[in-house]
């Protein structure tokens, strides 16, 4: 089994409220918080993309508070 190298965004703090990704073995891209290291999110690449260029483009602008 291959180890997963998380990467700190740097956009996160020093030592708290962090968010990690890692590419995973099989392709998919892995995201956990500092918070809770335990839960993490597996998206595929290509859907995780769209997510992102949505969240560029200001599509979930109404959720923030």
């Amino acid at each position: 089994m291959s180890a997963i190298n998380w990467q700190k965004s740097s956009y996160s703090s020093e030592s708290i409220n962090c968010v990690y990704l890692a590419s995973a073995p099989d392709g998919s891209i892995r995201i956990r918080e500092s918070d809770d290291p335990d839960t993490i999110i597996t998206s595929a690449s290509d859907r995780l993309g769209a997510f992102l260029r949505g969240v560029k483009a200001g599509e979930f602008d109404h959720f923030a508070m």
